[in-house]
């Protein structure tokens, strides 16, 4: 299995699929699955299947990982384009991130395919994940349910040094603004909406929640841009403040924007509340398995897909090391592709 998924992942890396721009690498998956005797199916540019045999009876995994990437980050000494393998590291684009826990997912589901086993098994290879878009896995999970198919728990297959990811946290992004009086600042005249947000910031800075996360502990509550004033000697009447708020399974997203709001006098208006914290159970199957493989589950740093799973617990594992995400020269060492292949192999033939 090891040549076949080398060999998909360098055309995966030779194939441009920046995010919304996957078409290329989608065709590629597509075909290579039906070559391997699968019956693929797409929507958008995602590709998935399902094993023969679905049985509403049996509870169902999914496999999934992303061929999206991001842009090539300036300072590449290689094409990024050019899949070139150099002293066992194939080096190349999203080979990484995720392109190598891609091709070991989609080998291991070709491999066992026709396998008759006790749990039902579905593959989807999605785009967008980089952007968090509405055509990649935003567009398949109510695609898929609505093809008939319950996912019960998944497996989220990225950089994690083949070490089980057990929770990451959410995310909601906040743009707040608060409002004031514009006055001449000689004469000491209007409300100062820049002071307000700074009280607020300091609220913010102070803010804490009652509850905590057993598994990801503390929500974080940062300021990260602020912007007021149109010129020096107006006292400014609206200044507008970004705040990034790394939620968890302690309070759900739209409990904690509430909290937030209370605590401060600025307006807070959120992006979106759909990244929500992603926390799976040290008893589940699924970590079982893992840890008695000997592998040691850990907290993500980094976000995934698994922000947009709800309603199923989802373990993210995959070949490669998160620190080369997005970096100049990427690379995936080409015995972390065999490793990926295994571990997920093992994983699958253990879970009852």
């Amino acid at each position: 299995m090891t040549d076949s998924a080398i060999d998909l992942l360098s055309r995966l890396i030779a194939t441009p699929s920046v995010s919304r721009e996957e078409s290329g690498t989608a065709d590629i998956l597509y075909e290579w699955l039906r070559q391997k005797g699968v019956e693929p199916r797409r929507h958008y540019n995602n590709v998935w299947a399902v094993a023969p045999g679905y049985d509403p009876a049996k509870k169902t995994l999914l496999l999934n990982s992303h061929h999206d990437t991001v842009r090539p980050a300036s300072g590449y000494t290689r094409n990024p384009f050019e899949p070139v393998i150099d002293n066992g590291k194939l080096y190349g684009l999203g080979s990484n991130d995720a392109g190598a826990s891609a091709v070991c997912l989609a080998s291991v589901f070709a491999g066992l395919y026709s396998t008759l086993l006790p749990f039902n098994l579905i593959l989807a290879l999605t785009a967008e994940e980089e952007v968090t878009g509405e055509k990649g896995m935003r567009a398949m999970l109510p695609h898929i349910d609505g093809c008939g198919y319950r996912i019960d728990m998944g497996i989220v297959g990225e950089p994690t040094s083949l070490q089980p990811a057990v929770a990451e946290r959410g995310l909601v992004v906040l743009d707040c603004t608060a409002k004031g009086k514009a006055g001449h600042a000689a004469r000491g005249e209007g409300i100062n909406a820049l002071y307000k947000a700074i009280d607020d910031i300091n609220a913010l800075r102070a803010i804490r929640f009652e509850k905590e996360s057993g598994v990801l502990g503390p929500i974080s509550v940062t300021v990260t841009q602020i912007n007021a004033g149109k010129q020096h000697n107006v006292v400014p009447d609206e200044c507008n403040f970004v705040v990034d708020v790394r939620t968890t399974d302690a309070y759900t997203n739209e409990e904690t924007v509430d909290i937030i709001r209370n605590a401060i006098t600025s307006e807070a208006n959120p992006r979106s509340t759909r990244l929500r914290a992603s926390v799976i159970s040290t008893d589940h199957p699924l970590v079982k398995i893992c840890t008695a493989m000997g592998l040691e589950p850990f907290v993500s740093p980094t976000m995934s897909d698994m922000a947009v799973m709800h309603g199923f617990p989802t373990l993210k594992i995959g070949p490669g090391e998160s620190s080369r995400s997005h970096t100049a020269d990427e690379f995936i060492k080409i015995d972390e592709i065999s490793a990926g292949i295994n571990t997920y192999m093992n994983i699958l033939k253990s879970l009852k």
